[in-house]
């Protein structure tokens, strides 16, 4: 199964498997699967890695990195948990990385967060317009739970195990930074 029809299925669990037989198949050396890996999970790692390091060629670096790490690390991936939590961690784990060698951090512009890739299948263009007005009003945690849940589809009990974080403060954080997006937009009713 193509990673990239399994990502226009509506349930997540054909996603899961397409990643999860994307990523066994990787650990074989097959690199049409790596290239589809990529292709249905890069939009995810450079927003993850982007809100982190708040510089886009950092993130790009690290978007990279990523993917050769995975390349490497992929015969010891096991099949337990969701694929894409597996993926995201290892881009966090380099963006951390990255930020412990005490390199500079910036603050990112708005126009530096809309270069989140447009051809992820998660994010469509409702999604982008969202983004594009509204993650300037959004600290940087809460953008991080917005990103990674719009970009890649996780759910937030996983995001709170890939920010090491507790669930009640991630689900405060998304509905926080919800309230916030609908303001910016002029939406301020409570219906989601």
């Amino acid at each position: 199964m193509s990673i990239l029809s399994a990502a226009t299925a509506k349930d997540g669990q054909d996603e899961r498997r397409g990643l999860d037989d994307a990523l066994k198949r990787v650990a074989k050396g097959d690199r049409e699967a790596f290239a589809e890996l990529y292709e249905h999970s890069r939009g995810a790692v450079y927003a993850t890695a982007l809100s982190y390091l708040k510089d886009p060629h950092r993130a790009e670096d690290i978007t990279h990195d990523t993917f050769i790490r995975i390349w490497d690390c992929s015969p010891r991936y096991v099949s337990v948990g969701s694929p894409m939590a597996w993926i995201l961690t290892i881009a966090r784990n380099l963006s951390l990385m990255e930020i412990r060698r005490g390199t500079r951090e910036t603050t990112l512009g708005e126009e530096e967060w809309c270069t989140v890739p447009a051809d992820s299948p998660r994010v469509t263009p409702e999604d982008r317009i969202v983004l594009e007005e509204a993650l300037a009003s959004l600290s940087d945690d809460e953008r991080r739970v917005i990103m990674l849940h719009v970009t890649s589809g996780l759910k937030h009990r996983e995001i709170a195990a890939l920010l090491d974080l507790p669930l009640s403060t991630v689900l405060s954080k998304y509905s926080r930074a919800m309230r916030k997006l609908r303001r910016a937009l002029g939406r301020d009713d409570e219906n989601d």
